[in-house]
């Protein structure tokens, strides 16, 4: 019994979620590590940066992390559950406003819509990044390699690959002088 209960709570804790993912899957991560290590203590940290780190090796959506935290906490039961559950609101929400967006072209909703959820997005995924970068082992080193690396992507406009291997050598060199 304790197991659906478990698996009730993942899906009531991943569909609200779900609907806040407007900046894509890393715009919920400061709350999704907030809700599955603070408040449903199903994780510690480290565990969440663990599974973190996998998700992001692995190909497909940021939102995967939480397909793996379900195998974890509930096994087979458990990936699908909260992989339904981040998924499928959003999904359906999705389908919903392109439905309405088509139907009703040119109305002023939709500049609305538009241009108040981007800065909504902008601040999602920033918060994700303030959360992950507080508790990363790297202290302020990781702070000044983000900032760095952020401030590449929009000057010199690399991709995201090379600006990965650069941030990696910056954050080595910098480790090792002061770390």
């Amino acid at each position: 019994m304790k197991h659906d209960n478990l698996l009730l709570s993942m899906l009531f804790v991943f569909t609200p979620l779900s609907l806040m993912a407007i900046g894509g899957g890393s715009s919920v991560l400061g709350a999704l590590q907030h809700a599955v290590v603070d408040d449903q203590q199903w994780l510690t940290t480290q565990g969440f940066f663990d599974m973190f780190a996998i998700s992001r090796v692995a190909p497909g959506p940021g939102t995967l992390i939480v397909t793996l935290i379900g195998w974890h906490l509930a096994g087979l039961a458990g990936a699908i559950v909260s992989t339904i559950a981040i998924f499928t609101p959003s999904s359906v929400l999705v389908v919903a406003v392109a439905y309405l967006w088509n139907r009703y072209p040119d109305a002023a909703w939709q500049k609305a819509l538009k241009y108040g959820l981007a800065p909504l997005a902008a601040g999602l995924v920033l918060s994700s990044v303030f959360a992950l970068l507080e508790n990363a082992r790297g202290g302020w080193i990781a702070w000044v390699v983000a900032a760095l690396v952020a401030l590449a992507a929009q000057k010199v406009r690399l991709g995201p690959v090379t600006l990965m291997a650069i941030g990696a050598l910056v954050f080595c060199g910098l480790f090792r002088a002061f770390g």
